[in-house]
């Protein structure tokens, strides 16, 4: 109704949702929500109680399924903690599934992957303001674990028996202030190098979109800087 214009008022709009399937609204802490308007379009006949009913129904089958209706000793949820949430087999779990949502594009002359074998004596630089920071990591609407379970590309690159060398080039996303020494400093003098560019909740969120898909700021630029 107020974005989009569908819907004139608050009534229709109840209505409207609750006959496509709705059961939920989002309300920002409105009061008078639209969801607020069910009980009168029920009274004027626009949905009936069944209808209402079926709605409702999933909704605390799910509340009952997590407990939130049981005393908090009988509930099971509320006994994790980091120990089980961390656990080893989740995070061997994070980890497969970290590997397996991987997308390579391109892999000129086998250069990945890297192997460990491979890797003593050798040089390896990882450049970028998202090699090692951990803020930016993380997509919108991502909870964010405690700093000592996050691993960037740099603190995952020096597990690897290789010389690792690091240089943000800029510190935060939008990269406004950048320093080429640097990167030239690190990738210059690299076997192999790990540029690590982006975007990330800086620049674009929900409801905040961007213009292009080109690199911000002077990312662009490290890029170049580090493959020369």
């Amino acid at each position: 109704m107020l974005g989009h214009h569908y819907t004139r008022t608050f009534l229709e709009t109840a209505v409207a949702s609750m006959n496509a399937g709705c059961n939920l609204e989002l309300s920002y802490g409105m009061r008078n929500n639209v969801f607020m308007h069910i009980p009168k379009a029920l009274a004027m006949g626009n949905i009936t109680l069944q209808m209402l009913r079926d709605r409702v129904r999933p909704l605390f089958y799910t509340r009952m399924r997590l407990g939130e209706f049981d005393p908090p000793a009988m509930n099971p949820y509320s006994a994790l903690d980091l120990s089980v949430v961390q656990s080893p087999e989740h995070r061997n779990l994070s980890l497969e599934a970290a590997v397996k949502s991987f997308v390579l594009l391109k892999n000129v002359r086998g250069t990945l992957p890297l192997w460990a074998q491979e890797l003593p004596g050798k040089r390896l630089a990882v450049v970028g303001p998202f090699a090692d920071n951990p803020r930016v990591l993380f997509g919108d609407y991502a909870p964010v674990p405690e700093p000592r379970y996050i691993y960037t590309p740099r603190r995952g690159l020096e597990t690897l028996p290789a010389n690792v060398s690091f240089a943000a080039g800029c510190r935060e996303p939008r990269c406004q202030q950048y320093s080429r020494a640097e990167v030239v400093g690190a990738a210059g003098a690299a076997d192999v190098v790990v540029v690590c560019l982006g975007t990330g909740t800086d620049l674009e969120t929900e409801a905040k979109d961007r213009r292009d898909l080109s690199l911000p700021g002077h990312q662009l630029e490290l890029l170049q800087d580090a493959v020369q």
